[in-house]
C-alpha cells in the first residue's frame, strides 16, 4: 500500500539507486554468483549487469507505462484504459540464474507499483541474502519499508504455500515443467495469476549455405555455456546432410579447445555442474543416447577432479524422434542430426513439446522469412545467424507449448504485473445508450 501510492516516475528513480547499488558491488557479487552456483566469473558478473541493464530499462519505463484513450461512440464520453498494480508478486527463481530472473520480475514489477516476495533456490540462499540486502537498503535509505521487497528462504514447501496463497497476486515461477504445471495448477484453482518460465529444447538449424565461421562458436558457446544449465541451451544441432561431417568435426575440434576448470580463474570457459544428481542425469542420458542408437563423437564421461565436472559432450546418429533428444537433460549433451529438406526440418523443430528458443542458420532471405512466418518455429525466441541463448532484455523473453507461455523483461511484459481497467466517463448531461437502445 506505501508502494502503490508513490507515482511511477519517483518508483522509477528508486529502482534507478537499486541499479546502482547493484553496480557498485558487480564483482563481489559476481563472485559469490560464481562460488555458490558453479558458473564461471565473467557468467556470474554478467548476469548481476543483466539486473542492472534491466533497470536502468525499467527507470524509462516508469515516465511511459500507460493505456490509451479510445473513441467512445457515445457523444459526451470518454473511453480510457488504466493500468494499476496487481499488489503482491510472488518470484521463485532456479539455481541457473539466482541473480537475473529476480532482477527481471523485480525492477518490472516495482515500477508498476507491486511489491515483491523472492524465493530463490534452496542451493544459492548466499546469493538471494546479499541481492536482497542490498535492495533493502536502499529503500531504507529512502524512508521505505525493506519489505517492499521481502525475501523467503526454503524449498519446496515454501514454494506451494505461495502458489496456495490468495495473498499473491501474481505468482512468477521459473523451474522445470514438472513442478511449473503444479504449480499452474494451483494457483488457477484459486483463481491467481501465474507466470510461467520452464524448459526448453532448444535446436539449431543449420543450412547448406551457412557462414560456419558463425556457426562453430555459436553452437560451442550455446551448448556448453553455464556447463548446458540454462533453459536457452542448445540441445539438439541439425546439419543438412551436406556439411553434417564437417561441421561435426569443427565442432569436435572446437570443444577440445574449451577451458575446463575453476570458475573464479579468469582461463576458465567451463565450470561444474551444480549438483551431484545433475551428474548423474548426464550419465544416464549418456548412456540412454548410446541405447537408443547413438555414437558419442566426445566426452561423455565424469572428468576426474572435485567438483561435479563433466566433459561437454556430443552425440551423432540418433533419430530426429529419439526418445533422448526429446528429453530436456539439463548437462551439456549435444545432439547433432542430420536433415535433407527445409520443410522437415522446421517440423523436427516444433515437434518437442518445449517452445522457449530456436535459431536457424542461413542467408536465403526467403527462408529467413518462412522461419519467422506461421510455418516457421513455433517459439518464443526465434533467430537468424545467431545462437539460442543470449537473449537481449528489451525483448519480452520466454516460450510457448511446455515452456509455460510467460514472458518476462522487455517489450510489454510489463502489463502481466498489473491489472487493465477499461473506464467510461460521462461528461455530459445525456444518458446514451451502447447500440442506440432506447428506453420508453
Amino acid at each position: 500500500k506505501v508502494w502503490a501510492d508513490i507515482p511511477a516516475p519517483k518508483r522509477g528513480e528508486i529502482v534507478r539507486q537499486i541499479g546502482d547499488a547493484l553496480r557498485q558491488k558487480i564483482k563481489v557479487l559476481g563472485s559469490l554468483v560464481s562460488l555458490e552456483m558453479g558458473k564461471i566469473f565473467v557468467e556470474g558478473v554478467g548476469e548481476v549487469q543483466e539486473y542492472v541493464d534491466v533497470c536502468d530499462y525499467a527507470v524509462g519505463l516508469s515516465r511511459m507505462i500507460g493505456g490509451p484513450i479510445l473513441p467512445s461512440e457515445r457523444p459526451g464520453h470518454a473511453l480510457i484504459e488504466q493500468w494499476n498494480p496487481v499488489g503482491l508478486v510472488g518470484v521463485i527463481t532456479a539455481f541457473n540464474f539466482p541473480v537475473a530472473v529476480y532482477g527481471w520480475n523485480s525492477a518490472i514489477a516495482m515500477i508498476c507499483g507491486n511489491a515483491c516476495l523472492w524465493k530463490g533456490a534452496p542451493t544459492t540462499s548466499l546469493v538471494s541474502v546479499a541481492v536482497t540486502k542490498i535492495i533493502a537498503k536502499v529503500l531504507e535509505d529512502n524512508k521505505l519499508p525493506g519489505a517492499i521487497c521481502a525475501l523467503v528462504c526454503g524449498g519446496a514447501d515454501i514454494g506451494t504455500a505461495m502458489a496456495r496463497d490468495e495473498r499473491m497476486d501474481l505468482l512468477s515461477f521459473t523451474g522445470s515443467t514438472k513442478v511449473g504445471k503444479q504449480v499452474a495448477l494451483t494457483v488457477q484453482e484459486r483463481f491467481g495469476r501465474s507466470l510461467l518460465e520452464l524448459g526448453g529444447n532448444n535446436a539449431i538449424i543449420v543450412f547448406e549455405d551457412a557462414d560456419l565461421n558463425l556457426v562453430i562458436p555459436s553452437a560451442l558457446f550455446a551448448a556448453v555455456g553455464t556447463a548446458g544449465q540454462r533453459c536457452t541451451t542448445a540441445r539438439r544441432l541439425f546439419l543438412h546432410e551436406s556439411i553434417h561431417d564437417e561441421v561435426v568435426a569443427k565442432l569436435a575440434k572446437a570443444y577440445a579447445q574449451v577451458r575446463i576448470g575453476d570458475p573464479w580463474d579468469s582461463d576458465t570457459l567451463y565450470g561444474p555442474l551444480h549438483t551431484k544428481e545433475a551428474v548423474k542425469m548426464f550419465l544416464d542420458a549418456v548412456e540412454q543416447a548410446k541405447q537408443q542408437g547413438g555414437s558419442v563423437v566426445c566426452g561423455g564421461k565424469v572428468i576426474n577432479r572435485p567438483g561435479n565436472y563433466v566433459e561437454p559432450t556430443i552425440v551423432t546418429g540418433l533419430p530426429h524422434n529419439a526418445p533422448i533428444v526429446h528429453t530436456e537433460t539439463f548437462a551439456p549433451i549435444l545432439y547433432v542430426l542430420k536433415f535433407k529438406e527445409e520443410e522437415e526440418v522446421f517440423a523436427w523443430n516444433n515437434e518437442v513439446k518445449q517452445g522457449l528458443s530456436s535459431s536457424i542458420f542461413t542467408k536465403d532471405l526467403g527462408r529467413i522469412f518462412r522461419w519467422l512466418g506461421p510455418k516457421g518455429s513455433d517459439c518464443g525466441i526465434v533467430n537468424v545467424n545467431i545462437p539460442t541463448s543470449g537473449a537481449e532484455i528489451g525483448g519480452a523473453f520466454g516460450g510457448e507449448k511446455h515452456t509455460g507461455g510467460g514472458r518476462e523483461s522487455g517489450s510489454d511484459s510489463w502489463k502481466l504485473y498489473m491489472r487493465r481497467s477499461t473506464c467510461t466517463i460521462n461528461y455530459s448531461k445525456d444518458l446514451p445508450l451502447a447500440q442506440g437502445i432506447k428506453f420508453q
